[in-house]
């Protein structure tokens, strides 16, 4: 199936809004990538997650959601999600992403992370987010996901030990972050 409308596009790929009925694609694509995402990743694995998940995103100013999508056929790639904007003096929000294993390694993520990076940064009158800064937060060991953020231009602000609790554990995550004039072309 393809899509006349995406938020944003590039050469290979486009990014749109979470919506209900990409439910079984989305869950039957995170569960063929369970290896690819373990010990970094959990996204929803079946409709009953993903619903609820997909409507956060959907829903309030706090969060937005993008589903990565190849262009010509629709099919999902992955997704990055932009959690806990915070507005006001800050203007920031903190990325959260995975490409799905059929997707991975062929260069999608990096076009799909340029343009969130562009849609984030945009002010609201062209259809933005108008954030300042984005903060992506890495477990060290996770090789492909740094070399993504430092591919797009951010830089490593520094280690926040104990940071998140992954895979049933507190881990350490390093911080990465962009902001909107680093990242013009």
């Amino acid at each position: 199936m393809t899509f006349s409308t995406y938020l944003r596009e590039g050469a290979r790929v486009g990014l749109r809004p979470f919506r209900l009925a990409d439910g079984p694609e989305f869950t039957a694509r995170a569960h063929e990538s369970r290896d690819l995402h373990h010990p970094w990743l959990f996204p929803p694995a079946t409709i009953e997650e993903y619903e609820p998940y997909a409507t956060r995103l959907a829903e309030g100013d706090g969060r937005a959601g993008f589903l990565v999508c190849e262009l010509g056929t629709g099919a999902l790639a992955g997704f990055v999600n932009v959690n806990n904007i915070v507005r006001g003096a800050f203007q920031c929000g903190a990325l959260g992403y995975g490409a799905f294993a059929h997707a991975a390694g062929r260069g999608l993520f990096h076009e799909a992370l340029r343009l969130v990076l562009g849609h984030a940064f945009a002010p609201p009158g062209e259809g933005g987010l108008g954030l300042h800064r984005l903060e992506a937060n890495i477990q060290p060991g996770n090789a492909a996901s740094i070399a993504l953020v430092r591919g797009a231009g951010f830089r490593l602000e520094g280690l926040s030990p104990d940071f998140l609790h992954v895979d049933g554990a507190w881990r350490d995550h390093e911080r990465w972050a962009v902001t909107a004039e680093m990242s013009l072309p």
